[in-house]
């Protein structure tokens, strides 16, 4: 873990604890001691169980607010990254080219953006995946979520997939960038899947994720358990598409998910303060 990964990684733990923990009085320089002891003992993720009493920021803090949609405006990329304010979310992911917009909208927030790569069939170059990366960031992004070559994956060629996993993560990885592997669990088999995700840790990944929402399904409870098993606790597990509430968002976190990618982020935060919400969920 180099240095810079490493001060990231106890930053978000340590506000994760302090939010849960919801004393002012508490003292964070014994806060972030203990978190640094837990990380240098070798853990990189700490679970988070979401109760009854969690609240609506809770929620938001591990919630991807997402607008992918090929039709999306600037006023819309706007509406998000104000609502990605006003609730913190973990982040806004949004198509490459909006990540420029998306950065001067958060400008002096803390909330980051995230963009996908290869997005949505993954079934480009790896060098072409890493170029796109590498704008992207240059752009702002502080988040990638790429897709993998499934159909490198369906053909056996677990080489080759492992090849374009560590092509992306070089990228994002030599400017501090954090990288979500989405495997389309939708189009694999069990078995594929945990070949997916096993290709996703041995390059690299910080996250592996479920789905790109554009496929024909989206995360069950089920894919998240079998990814949680096979990275262990080294990596994030990241459940996207069809998350339609803050029911699908516990059920999600329950298997072992450590981030969420949902378009109804604003009705999940709103669910959690006890407002009914109107919102429908739909694609990205």
């Amino acid at each position: 873990m180099t240095n810079g990964n490493y001060e990231k990684l106890v930053e978000q733990i340590t506000d994760l604890v302090l939010a849960k923990i919801g004393d002012d009085a508490y003292c964070p320089t014994f806060c972030r001691a203990d978190v640094e002891r837990i990380v240098d003992a070798g853990a990189s993720r700490i679970g988070i169980v979401l109760g009854e009493t969690a609240t609506a920021h809770d929620w938001a803090s591990l919630i991807d607010h997402t607008l992918l949609k090929p039709e999306a405006t600037e006023s819309d990329i706007k509406k998000l990254c104000n609502e990605a304010i006003q609730f913190g979310f973990a982040s806004v992911c949004v198509n490459p080219a909006w990540v420029k917009k998306a950065s001067e909208f958060l400008k002096g927030s803390n909330v980051p953006v995230c963009t996908v790569i290869g997005f949505p069939l993954g079934a480009t170059l790896p060098d072409v995946k890493a170029y796109e990366a590498r704008r992207a960031i240059f752009n702002g992004a502080s988040e990638v979520d790429m897709v993998i070559n499934i159909g490198a994956l369906k053909s056996g060629d677990d080489c080759a997939v492992e090849d374009d996993i560590r092509a992306v993560a070089q990228a994002a990885h030599e400017n501090g960038v954090l990288l979500k592997v989405i495997i389309e669990t939708a189009l694999l088999t069990d078995e594929e899947k945990v070949r997916a995700c096993l290709a996703s840790k041995n390059a690299g990944a910080d996250f592996v994720k479920t789905s790109t929402g554009f496929a024909k399904g989206g995360a069950t409870a089920d894919d998240v358990s079998l990814m949680r098993r096979t990275v262990g606790h080294s990596l994030g597990v990241k459940a996207s598409g069809g998350v339609k509430g803050i029911e699908d968002a516990r059920a999600m976190f329950e298997a072992g998910a450590t981030r969420i990618g949902a378009s109804v982020g604003v009705k999940i935060a709103q669910e959690a303060s006890g407002v009914k919400s109107n919102i429908v969920a739909g694609a990205y």
